[in-house]
């Protein structure tokens, strides 16, 4: 089932249809669909995107580009400045209004949403990514564009002034002599959060034929960790009869075994055509590597 993207973006339409419209009537949809008030700061901080992405994308109207602002991420609970697709590729734009620099935790959170794009959202798996910050007073440097090592479609972050952009934009769709075949907007719109295959392969290899309690020490804490993962299981399972929504918090010390639960759970519904299909999202480095 697709979910309206709505939900996913304060504002979101094609390349044409952007271009087309008054900034200020991208400002009042961006406003009107926003969790939180607006302030004057954040207002002045769209109309000087949108400039800078009028400039930039006005050489691909006609190719049935979109645009996405505020773009949410579940896993981190963030929103991304923009998403566009181009062509083959999907673009990761964040935006630091003001800055003179790209600076390295801009550099990191740039490839921090295209990352998280890439291996855990659906329809961004196949996709080549490639996040660019613009620091919009920074003056303009050499745009240099590269893949990572893995060979998995996924670009450095590319630092670009204001100006520079489109420019950005342009060296990474010809990046490659043979581009893969254009997106399609409202396929990948229609994407849901869901771990890459290898993610998932690996905790099914971690298992085996092996239950939490096989895995864990020899103690207590091997039957309080299957305690817990049989009460989130009956949980669960009653959330889907009552049609109800329920979150879980499992705590403990570092060792506890809240990670081993989390896999526990996501592994005993790894059905895809199943109602209760389960995606395991972590920030555990070792486990996800």
């Amino acid at each position: 089932m697709c979910i309206p993207v709505i939900h996913r973006a304060y504002y979101d339409d094609t390349i044409d249809a952007f271009l087309d419209r008054a900034p200020e009537e991208v400002v009042g949809l961006l406003a009107t669909r926003s969790e939180f008030r607006i302030e004057s700061t954040q207002r002045d901080a769209w109309l000087e995107q949108i400039a800078i992405l009028r400039e930039a994308l006005g050489s691909y109207r006609g190719e049935g580009g979109k645009v996405y602002f505020e773009f949410n991420v579940p896993r981190v609970g963030k929103r991304i400045d923009v998403v566009a697709v181009i062509r083959h590729v999907l673009f990761v734009i964040e935006f630091k209004v003001g800055e003179s620099v790209f600076g390295a935790g801009a550099l990191d959170q740039v490839w921090d949403y295209a990352l998280d794009l890439k291996n855990f959202h659906e329809t961004s798996h196949v996709c080549t990514v490639a996040p660019i910050l613009v620091a919009t007073r920074a003056a303009s440097v050499p745009i240099i564009v590269a893949t990572t090592a893995h060979g998995d479609g996924l670009m450095r972050p590319i630092p670009a002034a204001a100006a520079d952009l489109g420019a950005a934009i342009a060296q990474a769709l010809a990046f490659h002599d043979d581009p893969a075949p254009t997106i399609d907007a409202a396929m990948w719109e229609c994407g849901r959060y869901s771990p890459t295959p290898t993610i998932v392969e690996a905790a099914l290899a971690l298992y085996g034929s092996h239950s939490v309690s096989d895995i864990s020490r020899r103690d207590a804490g091997a039957r309080n960790l299957t305690d817990t993962s049989d009460a989130v299981c009956r949980i669960i399972q009653s959330s889907r009869e009552r049609r109800e929504k329920a979150i879980c918090f499992v705590t403990g010390v570092p060792g506890a075994g809240k990670t081993l639960v989390g896999l526990n759970i996501a592994t005993k519904h790894f059905d895809k055509n199943s109602e209760l299909y389960s995606v395991f999202l972590s920030g555990n480095g070792p486990l996800v590597a």
